[in-house]
C-alpha cells in the first residue's frame, strides 16, 4: 500500500477538514475501507477528501461525524469549508442567506443558484476561463450545499422572478435544460416558494441591468446581493436596498402569475425534450 500523503492543515479549510477526518478515523483504528462501509460514500471519495482534493458536502461531514463518534467536530468545521470554496466577495451573502427568513430574487440571464440542478451549475461553472476540473467540482458542491436551507423544517420564504429568456438560453445539453426546468416546475409547487416568469412580451427593461436578491430576517436590516461581472456587491445600506426593492416590485408587477408561469415552464420543457 502506498504511503499516505502528508497534509498540512494550515493550507486551507479543506486541508484542515481532511486532516481532522483522517485523525478521527485513525483514532478509531479504522481504515478508509472500514469507514466507507459505515457511510454511503466510496473509498475514493473519502481518500480525495482526506487529501483535500475534493471538498466535503454537509451530508458527508454529518455521516462521518456520526460514524466516527467525533462529537460534532467535523460538522463544526464544515461551514469553514463551504465558505472557502466560494469567492471571497460572495461569502458575506452566504451568511445572510443562511439566516434569512425571506428571500426575493430576480434573474434575467440564468436560473438562480439556489434553484440550479447540479448539471446546470456544472455547465455554467465549466465556462469559467482557466477553471480546473477540481475547482469546478468544488464550486458545484458549494452551490448545491446552499440549497440545504430549502430543506429545513421551516425554510425561508422564497420569491423568484426569472426572465423568460432564461428558459430558452442553452446551458449544457437539451437534457440538462429539460431537467433544470423540470426542477423549477417542482420547486414552484413547494408551499414556501413563489416562482414567476417575466414574459418577453412584457417588453420590460426594468431589470436588464442585472440580477439581484434581497434577504430579510427579523431584527436585522434587509441585505441585498447585486450581481456584477466581477466582485458582486453585498450591502445593507438602506437607500440601496430600498431602490432594489422598488425595482423588484416593478419587475414582479410585469411578471405572469405563478399559475401561468408554471404552465409556461411546463410548455417550454417540451421544447427541450422534442
Amino acid at each position: 500500500m502506498p504511503p499516505e500523503s502528508v497534509l498540512n492543515p494550515t493550507d486551507s479549510p479543506t486541508a484542515l477538514f481532511g486532516f481532522e477526518l483522517r485523525r478521527h478515523r485513525k483514532a478509531r483504528g479504522w481504515s478508509q475501507l472500514r469507514l466507507a462501509r459505515a457511510v454511503p460514500y466510496s473509498v475514493g471519495t473519502i481518500s480525495m477528501i482526506e487529501t483535500a482534493k475534493r471538498s466535503p458536502s454537509e451530508q458527508f461531514a454529518r455521516h462521518c461525524d456520526e460514524a466516527l463518534e467525533a462529537d460534532g467536530a467535523l460538522m463544526r468545521l464544515w461551514p469553514m469549508v463551504s465558505h472557502a470554496s466560494a469567492p471571497p466577495w460572495f461569502r458575506p451573502w452566504l451568511d445572510v442567506e443562511a439566516t434569512a427568513e425571506a428571500i426575493r430574487t430576480w434573474e434575467p440571464l440564468l436560473v438562480p443558484g439556489i434553484l440550479q440542478t447540479e448539471d446546470y451549475a456544472r455547465a455554467i461553472l465549466s465556462g469559467e476561463p482557466g477553471a480546473s476540473d477540481e475547482e469546478i467540482e468544488m464550486h458545484v458542491v458549494a452551490r448545491m450545499e446552499r440549497q440545504t436551507i430549502l430543506r429545513r423544517p421551516k425554510p425561508p420564504m422564497l420569491w423568484v422572478v426569472i426572465d423568460e429568456g432564461v428558459m430558452h438560453r442553452p446551458i449544457g445539453s437539451p437534457a440538462v435544460m429539460a431537467a433544470q426546468l423540470t426542477h423549477l416546475l417542482e420547486a414552484g409547487q413547494a408551499p414556501r416558494i413563489t416562482l414567476q416568469v417575466l414574459p418577453l412580451s412584457a417588453c420590460s427593461t426594468t431589470g436588464l441591468l442585472g440580477g439581484f436578491a434581497i434577504a430579510s430576517a427579523r431584527g436585522t436590516p434587509e441585505t441585498a446581493y447585486v450581481e456584477a461581472a466581477c466582485d458582486a456587491q453585498v450591502t445593507d445600506w438602506t437607500e440601496s436596498v430600498g431602490t432594489l426593492a422598488l425595482r423588484y416590485e416593478g419587475i414582479r408587477a410585469e411578471a405572469l402569475p405563478q399559475r401561468d408561469s408554471l404552465k409556461l415552464i411546463k410548455e417550454t420543457i417540451q421544447r427541450w425534450t422534442n
